[in-house]
């Protein structure tokens, strides 16, 4: 019988409770007219499916499967048979068409995987609205697949929609500096952003993973650990552009005091994410220098259809830290959170469910 993943109920405290994983038989899924039904081959971690698990997130759902990322086999297709077989990536968000300052109903939007409202990846079938899918590019694996859907879409707008006021033509030889490297969404805008010709710069606190990110094509990086690690920041950029274009982060914090002084009037500090806690300081400085704070979060149905062929046509290749396999390996998927709990991660942790073209599985 067909499983999925959950989390099961415990007492305690939001930042304090931890939900123990839970695998839990279920019925196949029959889809409906424009609906598929797709074998998962693939699920990924984010770190929302972390927060959900501490109860930092709103909306959570002990019976909806876990995880926004997925990608698997379409088997089943009422409405679309010549879909029959495709390999597509789940859209990992619903209810945000088009509109590019936001979800056009705020309250209709929600991410899927372990909410109220939509079924994430981790199971072994899902059903999905026929529109709510992308063929996956080609040459990723399922791996590599699996990895794309939320941080790509999140990096795309926070990166070009946002950091680069959505021009990709005047990309070129601009300098972006990304925080964090070594997350799925850093990653994401790193390869985006070199692939568009930026000169992107990166912080980390681990010389293993500047190095790493230097090998992905970074032009430099700095260990945020370091004090006056921006001094270091502005020695590395080119005379020619001694300045940053735009900054994406995923932290908070003092980004703004940090990055104050390297960004040029009029530029752009995107921030997607405020791991270091729910506030960050906005100084007159940057008032003063015209810079504009904004906040870049997910995306559109456009935009994952525009990032996607972003990524088919240059062939990008999602990085993926580690993979376990089996959805119901329980102490290896929980592993993988640990290495999300202590930042061991350099790239996306994704869990294998089952192999593409496997038929006997298809059929069950």
């Amino acid at each position: 019988m067909p499983q999925a993943l959950t989390i099961k109920k415990i007492d305690g405290k939001p930042g304090q409770v931890y939900y123990p994983l839970q695998i839990n038989q279920i019925p196949k899924p029959v889809p409906g007219p424009k609906e598929l039904l797709i074998r998962i081959h693939a699920a990924a971690l984010n770190h929302r499916d972390l927060f959900i698990r501490q109860a930092l997130y709103p909306g959570i759902s002990f019976t909806s499967p876990l995880f926004a990322d997925g990608t698997g086999s379409v088997v089943e297709a009422p409405s679309s048979p010549s879909l029959i077989g495709k390999r597509v990536l789940i859209t990992p968000s619903r209810g945000w068409g088009s509109t590019p300052d936001g979800p056009e109903d705020i309250t209709r939007f929600s991410v899927i995987g372990g909410s109220v409202l939509y079924a994430g990846a981790g199971q072994d079938y899902v059903v999905v609205p026929e529109d709510e899918v992308e063929l996956a590019p080609d040459h990723l694996t399922s791996h590599e697949a699996a990895a794309l859907p939320l941080v790509g879409l999140t990096a795309w707008r926070a990166l070009l929609t946002k950091g680069l006021n959505g021009d990709a033509a005047s990309a070129a030889g601009k300098n972006v500096l990304i925080t964090g490297i070594g997350g799925g969404v850093a990653l994401a805008a790193l390869q985006f952003g070199v692939a568009l010709g930026c000169n992107v710069y990166v912080t980390s606190s681990s010389p293993a993973k500047l190095e790493s990110a230097k090998a992905l094509g970074a032009a430099g990086g700095v260990s945020y650990k370091e004090a006056g690690w921006e001094k270091q920041l502005l020695a590395q950029l080119p005379a020619s552009r001694p300045y940053l274009d735009a900054v994406v982060d995923g932290a908070g914090g003092d980004i703004v005091s940090k990055t104050v002084k390297l960004v040029r009037p009029g530029g752009v500090i995107s921030v997607y994410g405020m791991t270091m806690g729910p506030k960050m300081d906005w100084t007159m400085q940057a008032v003063m220098k015209n810079i504009d704070l904004r906040g870049s979060t997910m995306g559109s149905r456009v935009e994952f259809r525009d990032m996607v062929a972003f990524v088919r046509e240059h062939k990008i290749r999602p990085v993926v830290s580690r993979v376990v396999k089996g959805l119901d390996n329980i102490e290896a998927i929980d592993s993988l959170f640990d290495d999300m709990k202590n930042g061991k991660q350099f790239g996306k942790l994704v869990i294998e469910i089952s192999s593409p073209g496997d038929e006997a599985e298809a059929k069950l």
